[in-house]
């Protein structure tokens, strides 16, 4: 997905996943919503599958790289460095990307391309994360449980609409936070 060509479509398709899951990325729909003909589409992408199929790689790449930098210790204390991904995921919370982590992990269900995607980002998630527990001295199959646990921590409190408010959402997080590092 070089070329910028390549990239708009790419972009309208999860734009569209999101919002409409895998079944509303038509190149109809994505030509109307970007303002050109379907031949444009057709110059770049032999199919419907080809525009999935570049979704589901930059996804996985994208992915894969975002994990790779946000877990790297560049002189940090591995504790530090897990606390600084619990605030990047807790803190800034994205709408967008979690509807298209949502939409992903559901064409997932049905699709074995896209559960491919997202075994590899699992995997990918999960086994950076536990190289930081293990950096901190726990066990190998220790710190794969807390890796485990350290996402379904991410991503459980990125879907749960707490009634507490901004800054008592931010404690809860935070001491959440410090039963995953203790």
């Amino acid at each position: 997905m070089s070329d910028g060509k390549g990239d708009v479509w790419v972009e309208a398709g999860f734009t569209e996943l999101a919002r409409a899951g895998v079944e509303g990325v038509r190149v109809e729909v994505l030509a109307n919503n970007l303002g050109v003909t379907k031949g444009g589409f057709y110059r770049r992408f032999a199919d419907r599958a080809a525009l999935l199929e570049a979704m589901l790689q930059h996804w996985r790449e994208g992915r894969a790289e975002s994990i790779a930098q946000q877990t790297r210790l560049d002189g940090q204390e591995p504790r530090e460095r897990l606390k600084a991904v619990i605030q990047l995921y807790s803190e800034r919370l994205n709408p967008e990307a979690m509807a298209v982590e949502l939409a992903i992990r559901q064409w997932a269900r049905s699709d074995e391309n896209a559960a491919a995607a997202v075994a590899s980002v699992d995997a990918a998630r999960l086994k950076h994360v536990a190289e930081l527990y293990r950096a901190t001295g726990l066990a190998a199959e220790e710190a794969d449980a807390q890796a485990f646990l350290f996402y379904c921590f991410i991503f459980g409190q990125s879907l749960l609409f707490v009634e507490r408010g901004p800054r008592k959402r931010a404690q809860l997080v935070a001491r959440s936070a410090e039963k995953l590092l203790g």
